[in-house]
């Protein structure tokens, strides 16, 4: 079959499979798809992440190829060519602007592992050209631009699945359900949390961009700035909104979706935050490194947000998680596993997960984000269906877009909530954001 034609063979089915109801067979959507169609992919952005994808690539089962490596910073480029040669991937194209991946007809899926600012333009790029898109977390940068992405699958009929792989973990799926089958009673609490020592940022320092870095597509949708010094490599995150979206979009968009998950809510009623930067007060850090969220929902269910970035306590026994309370009991569960509690607090069931996943240190990967970008190529092939499609990764991410825009604004807000929108006229200012002319985003 001609790389074209198989392309669009599998973009068509994958429309097709959305939608049908989602009680039918996988292997019915396997005769449909072909399973011996090989998923030729490219990755876009290799800084701390990407590597984390290999392993699904190379798991012959998969039978996906990698057509390419996207980076505008060239020395990413030059490092993933070391990266490749000693895995010995072979036959992947090496480019900086991402719009020519997109426009080869021969690449039916990407991954975006960019800044956030890129995520949801690059996802909209891609599905206009019949990509089926693994975006990671936060989806999108601002709510408007999750909501586009779910429009845009909708139109296309494409795979769009976040990269929140905790969804793929079995030892998250299997407790998840039994707090829905009643295991702890009624789930009415959720408290998620994430400690890390993070140090001092330098301030940043005006200069020019460093050779062999396209700044100009670097930014992409960005209004354009002057670049600072170190900027691209990771500090975007902490120096302003331009690129990034705290820690709340970095890392609390995992731990909240777990909560959410176990509590079987969506958007909140109302959303409190207090936040400040409470440490190293005179470095380049631009918004807050510490945050307590409370987000209420109907039926009497909450769930809190303990962010503490650069205060490594272990507050509740370890980086990174998830306590979920019950009428009857309740659960703690981690990256690494789970225990289950009875209502006297009590342990009545340990179980240890036997993966490699990261927990607070940059980037990496492990066996969840094996397993679930494994799902993303299932999905295209109709043989799963994705475990965290768009419409709910947006939701997830939007609880941390509500918390950001409370701390901007410096006020608590109620929601509607069945959509996220804010009953404040301060905070409807931040739904979306502006964007360098000729870079709108549009479906």
């Amino acid at each position: 079959m001609k790389s074209k034609s198989r392309r669009t063979f599998i973009a068509k089915s994958s429309a097709a499979v959305a939608g049908l109801a989602l009680s039918q067979s996988a292997l019915s959507y396997q005769r449909i798809m072909g399973s011996n169609d090989r998923i030729n992919v490219g990755i876009l952005g290799l800084g701390r992440r990407w590597q984390g994808y290999l392993s699904a690539i190379e798991r012959s089962d998969n039978n996906v190829s990698l057509g390419y490596v996207c980076d505008p910073m060239q020395s990413q480029l030059d490092n993933a060519g070391g990266v490749l040669n000693k895995r010995k991937i072979k036959k992947t194209s090496f480019e900086k602007d991402c719009r020519k991946v997109f426009e080869d007809q021969s690449i039916d899926a990407v991954l975006i592992a960019t800044p956030d600012h890129w995520h949801a333009p690059g996802t909209l790029m891609a599905s206009a050209q019949g990509k089926h898109v693994y975006v990671e977390k936060p989806c999108s940068h601002n709510p408007r631009e999750g909501e586009l992405m779910i429009a845009a699958q909708k139109k296309y009929g494409n795979v769009i699945q976040m990269g929140n792989q905790q969804r793929s973990a079995p030892e998250s799926i299997d407790i998840i359900s039994r707090i829905h089958n009643g295991e702890i009673g009624e789930a009415y609490l959720a408290v998620a949390y994430y400690s890390n020592g993070r140090g001092e940022v330098p301030n940043q320092k005006k200069e020019a961009p460093p050779e062999g870095l396209d700044w100009d597509l670097w930014q992409g949708p960005a209004v354009r700035r002057l670049y600072t010094h170190n900027t691209w490599d990771y500090n975007w995150h902490w120096y302003g909104w331009d690129y990034g979206t705290a820690e709340t979009g970095n890392n609390a968009t995992h731990e909240l979706d777990v909560a959410r998950w176990a509590l079987q809510v969506e958007f909140p009623n109302q959303v409190n935050v207090d936040a400040d930067k409470m440490h190293f007060k005179n470095d380049g850090w631009t918004m807050y490194d510490s945050m307590d969220a409370t987000f209420k929902f109907d039926g009497g269910k909450t769930i809190k947000w303990d962010g503490k970035s650069r205060n490594g306590m272990s507050t509740y026994g370890g980086g990174r998680g998830t306590l979920i309370y019950g009428t009857e009991g309740s659960v703690y569960v981690d990256r690494g596993g789970y225990k289950l509690f009875d209502r006297g607090g009590k342990l009545k069931e340990e179980v240890i997960a036997n993966n490699n996943e990261g927990g607070v240190q940059l980037g990496g990967g492990g066996d969840m984000t094996t397993r679930h970008v494994s799902n993303f190529f299932n999905t295209i092939r109709g043989t799963e269906n994705s475990r965290s499609p768009i419409n709910e990764g947006h939701i997830s991410t939007m609880l941390g877009h509500l918390a950001n825009i409370s701390y901007r604004i410096g006020e608590s807000f109620e929601c509607d909530n069945k959509t996220g929108m804010i009953y404040n006229r301060k905070g409807m200012e931040l739904w979306s954001r502006e964007y360098e002319p000729g870079w709108e985003l549009s479906v």
